[in-house]
């Protein structure tokens, strides 16, 4: 595979990611009720957090060397990610 067809389809890849979490963030609410996209924009970022943590254990899970780096940077991540989603939520 060359290299722009490589960078071409990481690229694609987080465009992506981005699509997912915003339809998945709640998208459409504000255009259908007419509100600030505000919360979208807050669901999107909490959805990174948790994607981030997610990737660094996953990268735990492969690496022999840093896995207690990784695990704690990933759990952390994971952690302040549900902490979010509590305070947007009111139940913290």
């Amino acid at each position: 595979m060359n290299q722009l067809s490589s960078k071409a389809l990481t690229g694609f890849k987080y465009i992506y990611l981005i699509a997912f979490f915003a339809l998945l963030a709640g998208f459409f609410h504000p255009i259908i009720t007419g509100t600030s996209f505000d919360g979208v924009i807050i669901g999107v970022l909490v959805l990174f957090v948790g994607l981030a943590g997610g990737v660094l254990l996953y990268r735990a899970a492969t690496s022999e060397s840093k896995r207690v780096i990784f695990l704690g940077s990933g759990f952390t991540l994971m952690a302040i990610s549900l902490y979010y989603i509590f305070q947007l939520t009111g139940r913290a």
